[in-house]
């Protein structure tokens, strides 16, 4: 049984594993708190008909319940044995009695579902659901501009991702932008990393052209991170609009900064200066599903590659993947090295080829052994 259990965890199959960490049960339940007085109600008229049938004209129990019943629904279908006319009198009370009561059930159900916040409670419950099932993605936090164009680019390239931002039209907005998963939330609470399924995220982002909210964002992630005692810490990438607040929010914790500014300078300037080559990376670094791929590889400290020179891996002719830089631990970068530059512990490979060979190269270079058909080459 154990081992079904854990198969179906493995494979997304388990409902504990999707259940929301923000349980909004309690929150839906309450709404319905509305509904005792009616409830209470009814009870006490089926109590006060039964008892008054058995008095009145000596019917049976059973008899003075399904009389009471059948006169308090008013569904008509007469009376279970002679009533006298006190007994008559009777049953108009409980049809007066009971028409009250169904009225205050309808006004109660409307108020509940038009004035209350059921509905809106019902949704959101059943996106959180579909939030946590998502595993290794992306918060996003705040909307504006920034955020239509990086959810459309995550969305080619399916990667999973959830929105999360206080304002009060961000359905319509989720709707507009075909944001498949959203959180209203404040973006800095612990409330929104739990709607988010933030423990199973591989990172955060933060868009806010604010930089006190990047802070305040920055911030409050570490510290979740380290109550949950994760191993891996969150990728956290942020914007700035200068150098100076990109090197704060580095030291604060930030993985990675954009500056918007500086990023389309450079951009212009290459345009400008090297008009082919930004055409080259237009078409095959930033389109979907492109030919060709850029990625560092990080090399695995039991890695078989490890003081090894990068023609002994044989990459480019193997899977067609050549190594165009090496990062070292001590951050020093080696631009297009040599077939006999060794790779030293810590490094990270940049290599270029086709997202399958990339696949491949990482698997072959971190394996604990060195694989059997580069042995004699």
């Amino acid at each position: 049984m154990k081992t079904i259990r854990n198969i179906k965890k493995a494979i997304g199959w388990d409902y504990r594993s999707s259940k929301p960490e923000f349980d909004l049960d309690k929150e839906i339940y309450s709404q319905f708190k509305h509904f005792r007085l009616p409830l209470i109600l009814l009870q006490v008229i089926m109590m006060v008909g039964t008892i008054g049938y058995m008095i009145i004209d000596d019917f049976t129990i059973l008899d003075a319940i399904y009389q009471t019943g059948i006169t308090f629904t008013t569904v008509g279908f007469g009376e279970v044995s002679p009533i006298s006319p006190a007994g008559r009198l009777f049953t108009i009370t409980l049809i007066i009695f009971g028409f009250l009561i169904f009225t205050l059930s309808i006004t109660t159900l409307i108020q509940v579902l038009v004035r209350g916040k059921f509905l809106d409670l019902y949704k959101e419950r059943n996106m959180l659901y579909k939030i946590a099932r998502l595993r290794n993605h992306f918060v996003i936090f705040n909307h504006n501009e920034y955020t239509v164009q990086l959810a459309e680019q995550f969305k080619q390239n399916n990667i999973p991702f959830v929105i999360v931002d206080p304002t009060d039209e961000l359905e319509e907005i989720a709707a507009k932008n075909n944001y498949p998963y959203y959180v209203k939330e404040e973006t800095y609470t612990e409330r929104a990393f739990l709607k988010s399924h933030l423990s199973s995220a591989k990172g955060v982002i933060s868009l806010s052209k604010n930089i006190s909210d990047s802070i305040t964002i920055i911030a409050s992630v570490r510290l979740y991170e380290k109550e949950l005692g994760r191993k891996n810490p969150f990728l956290i990438i942020c914007n700035a609009e200068s150098k100076k607040d990109v090197e704060r929010l580095k030291k604060l914790g930030a993985n990675k900064v954009v500056a918007p500014p500086e990023l389309m300078a450079k951009r212009v300037s290459a345009m400008a200066i090297r008009p082919e080559m930004e055409n080259v990376l237009e078409e095959f670094l930033y389109k979907k599903d492109t030919p060709i791929d850029m990625e560092e590889i990080y090399i695995n400290d039991d890695s078989w590659f490890l003081d090894q020179a990068i023609q002994d891996a044989h990459l480019r002719d193997k899977i067609k993947v050549s190594i165009i830089g090496i990062t070292e631990m001590s951050g020093k970068f080696i631009q297009t090295p040599k077939g006999s530059t060794k790779v030293s512990k810590g490094c990270k490979l940049l290599v270029i080829g086709d997202q399958s060979g990339i696949a491949k190269a990482k698997i072959l270079i971190n394996r604990k052994e060195k694989p059997k058909e580069l042995i004699n080459v």
